[in-house]
């Protein structure tokens, strides 16, 4: 394994070889969310920080979230880390499976 993804939900803790495996885990371990901006429910974990991330302001974020700028910045960082790695079709293919 080059690279070893953990799954940061709770105190989930599962690893997994690629990062399309971990977000098919977020998927189907754990339970969907209701964005605090709009009501949508979305997948908990990658997918999640995704929709409010380019779905809403980081001002509608932070108001809805009591967020910090420390917060805003580790989840962007987030996101550019995974998505700098995902295969878009990979991951379309495990979260058809």
């Amino acid at each position: 394994m080059d690279t070893a993804w953990e799954c940061g939900i709770d105190d989930c803790g599962s690893v997994f070889e690629d990062v399309e495996s971990t977000i098919a885990h977020q998927v189907t371990a754990h339970e969907r969310l209701e964005c605090g901006v709009c009501g949508t429910i979305v997948p908990d974990g990658y997918l999640a920080i995704r929709h409010v991330f380019s779905e809403h302001s980081r001002a509608e974020y932070v108001r809805a979230y009591g967020a910090g700028a420390e917060d805003v910045r580790q989840r962007e960082d987030l996101l550019e880390e995974v998505d700098d790695v995902v295969d878009q079709q990979r991951l379309a293919d495990h979260l058809e499976s």
